[in-house]
């Protein structure tokens, strides 16, 4: 069960209304970096997690749940945001147009008067396709990580983008968050591994009988380049590999052989062939 309490998470004041700001803060609600993927990324883990996996389940669902607050306060960001806005091309400064209503996403006029939407900056909607959710705990803890990097960077660089104090302490507490997010999911890592390490879990799955994998090629960087290179001596081409399973080598493409495309004709009712067919 979800439960609602009244109150924004956190203080959201706008002293000078910024149109084009809003339309900025469309991206950390409804873009891929944003709070409506994490928010709904954490939730389908959770749900996908049994009861031996409780407490990993728990921390989930918290924190799908804060994400949804992050995203009211988004929300209201906006709104705020757009107090005052224009409301059709006369108002707007002379020579912009309804094309961008003062730099600002028309729909945020058009379809809800002055509020945000459920679409990034672009006024592209949001794409459910982004949400990880694998059903394998480690795999979805290091997309979590990336989920949560990618979402720093964008609030950093939205606090870049404007002078507004309330917007600058608003971004700082979003960013706060994004830090904590980012080290609780690299803890339940740890906590799946050795605590020193965070890669005895790979590769995922490690429940993959190793005698099956092609033992050839599982260590072995390759090297796409027209031209034959030797081995570099990089950290990734030699050496004991991170999960200590085997030592990385180096493999240049003029050193696979190869195999031929050996495709057999298209099925005559498919109509690939340009020439007339014959019957």
């Amino acid at each position: 069960m979800f439960y609602h309490d009244d109150r924004l998470q956190y203080e959201v004041e706008v002293e000078e209304p910024d149109p084009v700001f809003a339309k900025l803060l469309q991206q950390a609600i409804g873009g891929v970096e944003g709070e409506m993927r994490v928010a709904l990324q954490y939730f389908f883990q959770a749900a996908s997690l049994p009861d031996e996996h409780a407490e990993y389940r728990e921390a989930l669902m918290d924190t799908a749940a804060e994400e949804l607050g992050h995203i009211e306060l988004l929300a209201t960001a906006v709104t705020k945001n757009l107090q005052g806005a224009p409301l059709s091309p006369s108002d707007a400064e002379a020579g912009d147009g309804l094309a961008t209503f003062g730099g600002m996403q028309p729909r945020q006029v058009l379809s809800t008067g002055l509020n945000a939407l459920a679409v990034d900056s672009n006024g592209v909607p949001f794409n459910g396709s982004w949400i990880v959710g694998s059903g394998n705990l480690a795999a979805d803890m290091y997309a979590n990580v990336m989920a949560e990097s990618t979402g720093r960077l964008l609030a950093t660089r939205l606090y870049e983008a404007t002078d507004d104090p309330g917007m600058k302490d608003m971004l700082a507490y979003l960013i706060a968050r994004d830090t904590m997010h980012q080290n609780q999911w690299l803890s339940i890592l740890r906590d799946l591994g050795d605590p020193e390490e965070l890669l005895d879990v790979h590769p995922i799955p490690d429940s993959f009988p190793d005698e099956v994998e092609n033992g050839e090629f599982n260590y072995a960087f390759l090297s796409t380049n027209v031209e034959p290179e030797s081995d570099p001596g990089a950290p990734w081409t030699q050496g004991e590999s991170p999960d200590g399973e085997s030592e990385f080598s180096f493999l240049s493409q003029q050193d696979l052989e190869g195999a031929p495309r050996d495709v057999a004709p298209a099925d005559p009712r498919t109509y690939n062939d340009p020439a007339p067919r014959e019957d």
